[in-house]
This record gives C-alpha cells, sequence and structure tokens, in this order.
C-alpha cells in the first residue's frame, strides 16, 4: 500500500510505514509532533511493536505527514473497510468544523474574535457500523452539496446490493439539498419562500416526512455522533499552517477514527 521508503535514496533509517504508523498516532493521541517524539522516546512497547530502532525526531515526522497524499489515506481506509467486509443498507453524511489554529473556542469566545473560516470536514457514515465510509474537505460556512456527488460515489461500494439491485438508502440534512440529489436519497428539500413548488421536491419531502414517522431519518444522528467523537477524541482544532495540508487533517482525522472504532 505504500512504498517502503519515500526515496531510494533516503537515509533508510525508517520506513515509510512506520512513520506514517507515528503519524496517525500522534493525530489519535492529539499530540503535536515535538510532544510525539518525547512520547516516543518514553514508550519501549510501542517502539518495540513499530520495529523502531530509533525514534524519529519531530521534523521527520512533519516531513512524513506532508508527503502522504490524500489517495495514500484514502487506500489505508479502503483496506480496513474491505477486511472487515462492511455491508450497509443506510449511509448518513454530516459535515463538522475544525477551527484553523490552536486556541479553543471559549479562548476566541472571551476575546470576541472567532474564526469566519474554518476547516470542513464532511463524512459518509454507514449507519450499522459507524465506520467513515467516504470523506471530504473544504472550508466553511458553506453549503454541503457540492461534495455529495463525491461523498456518494466512494461511499456506494460499502452499500448493500442484492444481486444488481441497490439496497441501501442515503440520508442527510437539508445542507445537502441541490440538483445533484438522486431520487431515493432523503433529504429535506429546502423551502424557499415557504413552498414547494416542484412535484419532485414535493415528492422527496413527503418521502422524509415518512421516514422521519418510520424511525429511518432518525438515524442520521450517528454521523452527528461521529463528528462529536472525532473532536471530542482527537481535537477539534487543526494544527497545520499550510493550506494544503489544513484539508488534508480532516481526512486523517476520519481514518483515525476507523482505526479507534
Amino acid at each position: 500500500m505504500l512504498p517502503r521508503y519515500s526515496h531510494p535514496k533516503s537515509p533508510h533509517h525508517f520506513t515509510l510505514p512506520q512513520l506514517a504508523a507515528c503519524v496517525l498516532l500522534m493525530f489519535y493521541l492529539d499530540l503535536s509532533y515535538r510532544d510525539m517524539e518525547e512520547w516516543l522516546l518514553a514508550s519501549d512497547r510501542v517502539c518495540q511493536e513499530l520495529g523502531l530502532s530509533r525514534i524519529p525526531d519531530h521534523t521527520t515526522l512533519q516531513r512524513t505527514f506532508q508527503k502522504l497524499r490524500r489517495l495514500d489515506f484514502e487506500k489505508m481506509k479502503n483496506q480496513l473497510l474491505e477486511e472487515i467486509g462492511v455491508d450497509e443498507e443506510g449511509i448518513a453524511c454530516d459535515s463538522t468544523g475544525f477551527s484553523p489554529g490552536q486556541a479553543s473556542l471559549y479562548y476566541q469566545t472571551r476575546r470576541g474574535r472567532l474564526y469566519r473560516h474554518w476547516a470542513k470536514g464532511v463524512y459518509a457514515v454507514g449507519i450499522a457500523s459507524q465506520f467513515i465510509l467516504s470523506w471530504r474537505s473544504g472550508w466553511g460556512p458553506g453549503s454541503d452539496v457540492a461534495y455529495l456527488s463525491g461523498l456518494r460515489r466512494d461511499a456506494r461500494r460499502y452499500g448493500h446490493y442484492q444481486g444488481k439491485r441497490k439496497g441501501w438508502v442515503l440520508l442527510a440534512d437539508a445542507g445537502f439539498d441541490g440538483q445533484t440529489v438522486g431520487d431515493d436519497e432523503l433529504i429535506p428539500p429546502v423551502r424557499r419562500g415557504g413552498s414547494l413548488l416542484n412535484p419532485e421536491r414535493r415528492g422527496r419531502a413527503e418521502r422524509v416526512s415518512q421516514a422521519r414517522l418510520d424511525g429511518l431519518f432518525g438515524q442520521r444522528w450517528k454521523a452527528e455522533t461521529v463528528n462529536s467523537v472525532i473532536k471530542r477524541k482527537f481535537g477539534d482544532t487543526i494544527r497545520s499552517r499550510k493550506r494544503s495540508l489544513q484539508r488534508r487533517e480532516p481526512i486523517v482525522k476520519g481514518l483515525v477514527y476507523n482505526i479507534h472504532l
């Protein structure tokens, strides 16, 4: 999945999988690069399990995170889900925001200088397994409709099928409403002007109302629970300063959540 070394002429003190494991563990423990180096120095058993003969310093961990691509995290996620054998009849989508700095929301509120933009993680979650099946990242505030097609495309491989017949349904809140919503998806249409004129949107509103009565639409809260766990366990802030790396962190947090689960 990952090459043994990032470059043929690298020092070869550590393999890329070893360093990647250290980076994921760092996000799991919600530590800084320097604190992770000190944690490894005090954790002989972990170093033994990872096969580390020496401790990577904080700059090595930082460079490793920069080298790892979004596709690398995608491959790790897919291998994990395929080994588990995830097969979902319901997939719920939701988004959450991460502060682009280490200051807490309480501190920002006291200073009266709240962030106007934040990193956004958008996740498609299996209702039965509560694993994250697909993810996207971007910047908030803003509608989530732009992420719907990508989430659906990547998550459908883990949906249930009866032969070639689709046997799963996608649930999301009204923030995902838009022209890309499928006929069989349970996403409440936004009522602009207080009424729904389009027959298709009225029909979807009726299906969502029925799904609420049946208790199916209420299962969407599991995606909100996943967001809560990610922020509580792995932090609600973004450590990176480069925007490209900031967008990568919600994806890493999603992968670490799956490993934790």
